[in-house]
């Protein structure tokens, strides 16, 4: 797949689906597969926006980011022309120069030697929790007791916020990918309460907030020697607490349904817990927790034999680009024995999410406890969608275990 500037007219197929009505947000796939057969690029009629769904095309545009830009917004809204509800973020809604430092920085703070100081700690804690959901008996709904109960617990103690108000946070991160897409049921029924959990968000944000010695008080250091503004490290550690909770529960409701619906691939977890990390990328790959991501051209260019013009809204389908049957093999089974690295679940390039590594580890602590307690693991009754314009959701997930 290339991307140029035209130099003829190109034409370009067109739908009047909707991707964000409630059946395609519930049941994506079957839509995904009509809009990669339908084209390179394709035109949603009813919004005004092009849409891409196959891999080689959501992953060349993704890192062309001079020619699809982030800084006009990652949603529908064109923040050139529309002002924001909330302050851009300097990661996911900035490009070069101003998108290089916040990144830096955050890249530092979560890299390596952040790890290795986590791992243990965090494994302590993956393992006291599985035992208290254990203690209560092999039924329960891995999304409360699990998904949502474990990155609520150890990465906000990461970043040093206090344990009032955590309440706040699965709300905002619920609202704030809503707003990616159109202002439809879902946006209308979180704008509301908006306000109540923006403002918590924001406060602890501040420097008196933030305890020391995790992520947050590494921001603000990072000030203090001038890597940043102190303008914008509150805004850092907020995009820590926007994207860093919401996707992260995701991620493991997702790892575990793939779990419960493909024993043999527990057992061989179980087998060898070296592959917890394999099966957390193949995991985002099956079940991208973020499904969808708007950029904007900066110029006219053709993808394919389709023209874009300037200045248009791009939305690209990354949970559909990893099901793109061109590149993957039998992509609806999640198979251990793939490499699944190059999936898109986590965008790619310069805007690729900087939190990945963190994510992964809470993800890989929390099955390692499971793997060593838990024998088999079975849904007890049809997992319920939680609906987002941009995420791909759990509400409850019901499952039953059998100890080891």
């Amino acid at each position: 797949m290339t991307i140029s500037t035209p130099t003829a007219p190109a034409t370009v197929p067109t739908t009047d689906e909707d991707p964000f009505s409630a059946a395609v947000l519930a049941d994506p796939l079957p839509f995904q597969h009509r809009l990669r057969e339908a084209g390179e690029v394709v035109l949603l009629e009813r919004y005004g926006v092009y849409a891409m769904g196959r891999y080689d095309t959501v992953r060349s545009a993704l890192l062309d980011w001079q020619g699809f830009e982030s800084s006009a917004g990652v949603g529908i809204t064109d923040f050139r022309t529309e002002p924001p509800w909330r302050p851009p973020s300097l990661l996911l809604e900035a490009d070069p120069p101003h998108h290089d430092a916040p990144r830096s920085v955050l890249a530092k703070i979560l890299g390596p030697r952040a790890l290795r100081e986590l791992a243990p700690r965090w494994q302590a804690d993956a393992d006291r929790l599985v035992d208290e959901v254990l203690a209560r008996g092999p039924e329960f709904d891995a999304v409360e007791a699990l998904a949502e109960a474990f990155p609520l617990r150890v990465f906000p103690d990461a970043v040093g916020i206090p344990q009032e108000g955590r309440e706040h946070l699965l709300p905002y991160g619920d609202h704030l990918f809503n707003s990616f897409g159109p202002e439809n049921f879902l946006v209308r029924h979180g704008a509301p309460h908006i306000a109540e959990h923006s403002a918590w968000v924001i406060e602890q944000c501040a420097r008196e907030r933030i305890a020391p010695g995790g992520f947050g008080a590494a921001i603000w250091a990072a000030a203090d020697r001038g890597d940043l503004t102190t303008e914008q490290a509150p805004l850092v550690v907020r995009s820590l607490l926007s994207a860093g909770v919401d996707t992260t529960v995701h991620a493991i409701g997702a790892i575990l349904h793939a779990f419960a619906t493909h024993p043999e691939a527990w057992a061989m977890l179980r087998e060898d817990p070296g592959l917890a990390r394999v099966a957390f990328d193949e995991a985002i790959r099956l079940e991208a927790p973020v499904q969808t991501f708007f950029r904007t051209t900066t110029r006219d260019l053709v993808v394919g034999d389709a023209l874009i013009p300037r200045r248009r809204k791009i939305l690209m389908f990354l949970g559909s680009a990893n099901h793109d049957p061109r590149h993957w093999r039998d992509p609806q089974r999640f198979d251990l024995t793939r490499d699944p690295s190059g999936h898109v679940g986590f965008g790619m390039g310069i805007h690729q999410c900087v939190g990945q590594h963190v994510a992964r580890l809470e993800a890989v602590s929390l099955v390692t406890a499971l793997a060593r307690r838990v024998r088999t693991i079975e849904s007890t009754a049809e997992p319920e969608r939680h609906l987002n314009n941009t995420l791909r959701a759990w509400e409850t997930m019901p499952m039953r275990v059998t100890f080891a």
